[in-house]
């Protein structure tokens, strides 16, 4: 990260001859143009050769490589040039105080560094970027004629210079690239540390990938540390056999699941709220004792910005304008809803009772296995296309915020997945009220699914990335016939340009490959909680499942994949509230499964057993909602240390406006007594 070298001029060259070691400036950037002979004549007029002027111009530092069939332009930033751009975009970074001041360059000592000790996240940085490269515009007021290759290419007044060659199709792409210090460091600490088997480095997780994959790595370490309770009491009911006591048994194992997931959401929101506030993202201050956390909540259903504008014309019309804004959006995302809904009841659900049925009635365990593959087969290309279905729907919804755009898609998505997930389950649990069938399906769904998701997940990227490799070889063949010898990689750039991107299996417009990591937990967390009765060990798998998955999905970020580009989201979203509807659904089943354990002649006469579970299922239920309110989401040293950047901010603003008063009395007293002797000669 060039964070701490002084910009001593826009060639690459000044650089070298000013002593900052090439070696050090570390690339954080690439543009991806295809090669090309380039005349003399033309060097002038070539779009490329613009592109890279503008680049140096703005203050970024460039190299050019060039790889086997496409030129790789690698960008890096002074501290000076991203500070610079941060104040031109206005934007916030916490102050020494705890207040969030519009970013100045020349105060740059009274803001807070990140926990590395670099004065901009990546995700700042990565902003800085994008405004850097995107925001070089034609200011000459004619068109510019640029050429690239025999193509002329018109360049209009005000146009940005990087989108007309992406339309062009000139520019291929432009990725965020590793740093291979900080990546191999990872690797070592993290990625290929077996030893501690829940531990990780947060903070180095936070500066080099950004918040939302810190978080949801976070989130990923503290489920699996409290799945250890669960996990081993499940494996003492699995291993020893409690006879006519299991009556008792399993309904406190049930009541001690249900009290751990709902202890363990509570203490992750306090996490959350700490992680928040080690790293200093924005807080609104404020006094009182709610507080919101930026990217946490928004109005998903903000005005357009030309109601606003037009605010204060007329006021009965501005607030008919607005109340319509908001219930029309209101009505668009329940008519998607509804929409979802009605097609996974007619379409989706059929398909899933004839499966389960299928499954009841063939005898065959092999045959069996294999209608199961080829069920989670078949049912991926449904759900990929109930994916472009949300999409199109979401596009229809007043969503101002991207996050809560992709919130919306979680939603409906899940309910996709929620559907194929556990309808065949539930069918073997409550109608033909099978055990065994139920415990087989159980075993078969968490530990098949799981370990073919976790092979598709690790072995496709290296099989995309060997095919890109060969296509890239081949390709160079053709061109160059009469090549003899091995064709090599030379360049890194070149290498990760290959790579896949860490993208969601649904869409790559809202959501990346976290989508398909949280959704793994979200339905592994649901069939764990859901059929805790009937299947305790279930604990344990997962448990060994999720310290494998820690090291995999790092190894994935870090080897497999391009570096992701950075999200600012402070929280897992809307998988949060999925969780906490999976805890409100384990509490009816496994009341339903309890009771089909204790009536197995099927009477349902309410004796006092079945009533004990009906009882216990209204008690846990209150204690599912009542458990907010004796765990605080925040911590305390949290809460002191926000109260005292609010308190010490009032103070600052209060010194100020006193002192802003203050100046005006006195300005305003002078004038009075200048003109005072005037007024009395005139009276007199």
């Amino acid at each position: 990260m060039l964070l701490f070298f002084p910009f001593l001029g826009a060639e690459f060259g000044v650089w070298k001859m000013n002593g900052v070691p090439e070696d050090l400036i570390v690339y954080e950037i690439a543009v991806v143009v295809p090669k090309r002979n380039l005349n003399e004549e033309n060097k002038g007029y070539d779009c490329v050769e613009v592109l890279v002027n503008e680049f140096r111009n703005v203050g970024l530092i460039v190299e050019r490589v060039l790889g086997l069939s496409d030129e790789f332009i690698k960008l890096a930033a002074p501290l000076e040039t991203l500070g610079r751009v941060a104040a031109k975009m206005q934007m916030k970074k916490t102050t020494h105080i705890g207040i969030d001041l519009q970013f100045e360059w020349e105060d740059i000592k009274a803001f807070v560094r990140q926990p590395d000790g670099s004065l901009f996240s990546w995700c700042e940085r990565f902003q800085c970027y994008r405004h850097l490269i995107y925001e070089i515009v034609n200011k000459k007021n004619s068109v510019v004629t640029l050429k690239f290759d025999g193509k002329e290419i018109q360049w209009e007044a005000g146009e940005s210079l990087l989108q007309r060659l992406e339309l062009e199709g000139i520019v291929k792409q432009v990725f965020p690239l590793h740093d291979e210090i900080k990546r191999k460091k990872l690797l070592r600490s993290w990625a290929l540390n077996w030893w501690d088997f829940t531990a990780q480095p947060i903070d180095e997780i936070y500066a080099y990938f950004g918040t939302k994959i810190a978080v949801y790595f976070s989130f990923l370490g503290m489920y699996t540390r409290w799945m250890i309770f669960p996990a081993t009491f499940g494996l003492i009911l699995q291993l020893i056999d409690f006879g006519s006591l299991k009556l008792l048994v399993f309904p406190a194992f049930f009541i001690s699941v249900v009290l751990w997931a709902v202890l363990f959401f509570q203490f992750w929101k306090r996490k959350n709220s700490a992680l928040s506030a080690r790293w200093h993202l924005n807080f609104s201050v404020s006094t009182s004792e709610g507080y919101k956390l930026s990217g946490r909540e928004w109005n998903s259903l903000q005005p357009p910005l030309e109601l606003v504008k037009n605010s204060g014309i007329d006021k009965t019309k501005e607030k008919e304008a607005l109340q319509r804004y908001e219930w029309f959006g209101y009505l668009k995302r329940f008519r998607n809803d509804v929409i979802i809904i009605l097609s996974i009841i007619c379409l989706q659900l059929p398909f899933e009772l004839a499966y389960a049925h299928l499954y009841e009635v063939l005898k065959s365990d092999m045959v069996k296995f294999g209608l199961t593959v080829v069920y989670l087969l078949v049912i991926q290309y449904f759900t990929k296309i109930g994916g472009k279905i949300s999409i199109r729907l979401i596009k229809h919804e007043n969503n101002e915020n991207t996050e809560y755009q992709a919130d919306s898609l979680v939603y409906k998505v899940f309910g996709l997945y929620f559907m194929q997930s556990y309808i065949g389950v539930f069918y073997h649990a409550l109608l033909h009220r099978n055990f065994m069938t139920l415990r087989q399906v159980l075993i078969q769904r968490l530990i098949l699914y799981e370990v073919l998701e976790n092979l598709v997940e690790n072995s496709l990227p290296y099989l995309k990335y060997s095919y890109k490799k060969y296509r890239a070889v081949r390709n160079k063949k053709k061109r160059e016939k009469g090549l003899i010898g091995k064709i090599q990689f030379a360049t890194r750039v070149e290498k990760e340009y290959l790579k896949p991107t860490y993208s969601a299996s649904i869409s790559e417009e809202l959501e990346d490959g976290l989508f398909d990591d949280f959704l793994e937990l979200a339905l592994q967390f649901g069939m764990i909680m859901m059929f805790a009765c009937a299947f305790p060990l279930a604990f344990a798998f997962s448990a060994l499942n999720n310290i494998a998955e820690m090291r995999t999905d790092a190894l994935k970020l870090l080897a497999m994949l391009r570096r992701p580009v950075p999200r600012a989201a402070a929280t897992i979203g809307a998988w949060l509230n999925i969780f906490q509807f999976l805890i409100l659904m384990s509490i009816c089943t496994n009341s339903a499964l309890l009771v089909w354990l204790y009536d197995q002649e099927g009477k349902w006469k309410l004796e006092p057993g079945l009533a004990a579970i009906l009882v216990m299922e209204h008690v846990l239920l209150l204690i599912k909602f009542g458990f907010s309110r004796f765990v605080p989401e925040e911590p305390a040293w949290v809460r002191a240390k926000r109260m005292k950047n609010a308190t010490q901010a009032q103070d600052m603003c209060s010194k100020q406006l006193l002192r802003t008063i203050s100046g005006r009395e006195k300005a305003f007293g002078g004038y009075i007594r200048r003109k005072k002797p005037v007024g009395t000669n005139k009276t007199q």
